[in-house]
């Protein structure tokens, strides 16, 4: 409210879900409410390497071949981008040390206070270290799994007289939204979005994702040498953009309950936007890294031997888990995996079949 008050009682949406995920003390990320865990142990969602140590067995065949391409007189590390609970760095390294790979070290950068606490509980005894800030000239894996929908968005309203900007004014003890004229910036990335695809129609609203493109373009300055990947949900440009998905992908989540209110108990619940995977393959591109794979989560599994880890273990909770990180109708299609790096050529082993860079 202070905010908004102080900035002519307006803010921009990107600004309203920044303050709410990251406010100190108070944004979702940063005061000390559980977030991640199944329906019964509490949480608002969970995510792929809380539903199966699979899945992080899985990926460890994709991260050791990248470490095998990386120089041999470079230390080989793994990075990862908001770590959750610290479950996919535990499984990852419990992985890598099953098949012999061994790495030199292992950091997570994480905003959130709760999760890193967590974190530290889990990975005891481990290979780890938290940092504040990014490292640059970073050699090994870096992973980021579902952490580009919970950076901020733009809103935009497309109007018969022209592009507004989707903000957030307070009514009392409330929010609601309230539209002005967008500024240049805004209009000319809506604007190539338009060229991409279709002009928007009047009343069309959706988001973009410009912190997003400038996080993964911050990406030359640590990779020196390795591969990023990048999982979580969305769709190529002409999908996200498409004329039947007028009104945007804003989602938020509490106690497991999806709904599209981002004004409803802010700071108590995550507030997400899908990703535009084609906005992000460019930025990675123009940035001077080589995007080298892009699929959807189930291919990406499957290429990388899920199917036959489940044989070798087969239970009927691992087939259930399984059937969540895979089917169309769960994660399979929804979520996707982006693969962006520099000094790495050969073809990595996650995108070997049903890469999907040509539809970006």
């Amino acid at each position: 409210m202070r905010e908004i008050t102080a900035a002519s009682a307006w803010i921009g949406f990107d600004r309203y879900m920044d303050l709410a995920l990251y406010a100190p003390g108070l944004g979702y990320y940063t005061a000390g409410a559980r977030k991640i865990g199944d329906s019964f142990a509490g949480g608002d969602f969970v995510t792929a390497p809380e539903i199966s140590p699979l899945f992080a067995r899985a990926l460890a065949a994709q991260v050791a071949q990248v470490l095998m391409l990386v120089a041999t007189d470079q230390p080989r590390h793994i990075l990862e981008f908001g770590a959750g609970t610290g479950r996919l760095a535990h499984d990852l390294l419990e992985a890598l040390d099953q098949i012999g790979v061994a790495i030199d070290g292992y950091e997570i950068v994480e905003v959130s206070a709760d999760l890193r606490e967590r974190q530290r509980q889990l990975l005891a005894g481990r290979p780890v270290a938290w940092l504040e800030v990014p490292p640059t000239g970073f050699a090994g894996v870096i992973i980021a799994n579902e952490v580009l929908d919970v950076l901020p968005v733009r809103l935009f309203a497309r109007r018969d007289d022209g592009l507004y900007e989707r903000g957030v004014v307070a009514e009392g003890d409330t929010f609601r939204f309230e539209d002005r004229r967008a500024n240049e910036p805004l209009r000319a990335a809506a604007a190539q979005i338009e060229t991409d695809v279709e002009p928007f129609v009047a009343g069309y609203t959706s988001e973009i994702g410009l912190v997003a493109r400038a996080w993964i373009a911050q990406m030359t300055q640590v990779l020196a040498h390795g591969v990023a990947l990048l999982i979580d949900y969305g769709f190529p440009r002409r999908e996200y953009y498409h004329p039947q998905r007028r009104m945007g992908t804003i989602m938020c989540h509490y106690r497991h309950h999806a709904h599209a209110d981002p004004f409803w108990l802010p700071g108590l619940n995550d507030i997400t936007a899908h990703v535009d995977w084609t906005a992000l393959a460019h930025a990675a591109h123009d940035a001077g890294l080589d995007v080298l794979g892009y699929t959807a989560q189930s291919r990406f599994l499957l290429n990388c031997g899920l199917l036959d880890l489940l044989a070798a273990e087969h239970t009927p909770a691992q087939s259930s888990a399984v059937h969540r990180l895979l089917s169309e109708a769960e994660m399979g299609e929804l979520f996707k995996v982006l693969a962006v790096g520099r000094g790495v050529r050969a073809p990595l082993l996650g995108f070997a079949h049903g890469d999907r860079l040509h539809t970006l």
